[in-house]
């Protein structure tokens, strides 16, 4: 499994852990284009996933600890945007746990607990996006193993890590609905190796993880949020 890091200033606090083989040569990012058989589209194959977008959306989570909101600004960093919501709508994040959180800095998420899954996204990279905004409380970014390392993992921030905005963490949007739920996902175990070792989740799946992690919380399933209907024209009088 590749490693995907954070470095700070003031310590060294990995993102994730695990070291990998050499990648292929990364992807470019989403891109819109002709229309594909309904069968190409797939969890397992990840090129099949390249929906661009809307400028701004929302996607509900429900978890362990109850239900919050990400809303995502695609002008913020596009082909983030992008990768997240495609993996959104087609489902991957069902059942998916929170294999990683440190108490004051984040939460982290994003390896299947599909082995098979797992395997096909591990080097489905994009490219890196300019960092706009900055990662402040609620914010979410991708985890990285270095440029242009993006694929599935994600982390929330719980307070504010402006440190990372110097080092390439370019967050795509923000918990706009219930930011105390994300307070209350389980930061017990911590860091490996005491927490998840993410090559053995990435190996094994889930049951690595609820026989040897069982208060960790997760993501039941999570949605793309229907806007609103526009409002009917006034009857003239």
């Amino acid at each position: 499994m590749r490693a995907l890091l954070v470095s700070t200033i003031l310590s060294s606090c990995l993102l994730a852990q695990t070291p990998a083989a050499k990648a292929p040569a990364s992807q470019s990012g989403s891109k819109s284009g002709a229309a594909r058989p309904a069968s190409a589209v797939s969890l397992l194959n990840p090129a099949s996933l390249h929906a661009k977008a809307p400028e701004t959306f929302k996607a509900r989570f429900i978890t362990t600890k109850g239900d919050f909101v990400i809303e995502v600004h695609r002008d913020w960093a596009p082909l983030g945007a992008d990768r997240f919501y495609n993996l959104v709508r087609q489902g991957f994040f069902t059942d998916l746990a929170f294999f990683r959180a440190i108490p004051n800095f984040m939460a982290q998420f994003g390896i299947s607990g599909n082995p098979k899954i797992a395997a096909a996204w591990q080097h489905a990279n994009i490219k890196d996006d300019p960092v706009k905004g900055s990662n402040k409380r609620g914010t979410i970014t991708f985890a990285t193993a270095g440029p242009n390392t993006r694929s599935t993992q994600f982390f929330i921030n719980f307070k504010d890590n402006t440190f990372l905005d110097n080092q390439g963490f370019a967050p795509f949007g923000e918990v706009v609905e219930g930011m105390d739920v994300v307070d209350k996902i389980y930061t017990g175990y911590g860091d490996a190796p005491q927490g998840p070792d993410q090559g053995r989740l990435a190996e094994e799946g889930k049951p690595y993880l609820d026989k040897n992690f069982p208060k960790l919380d997760s993501i039941k399933s999570a949605k793309i949020v229907p806007a609103a209907p526009a409002a009917a024209p006034a009857d003239k009088k």
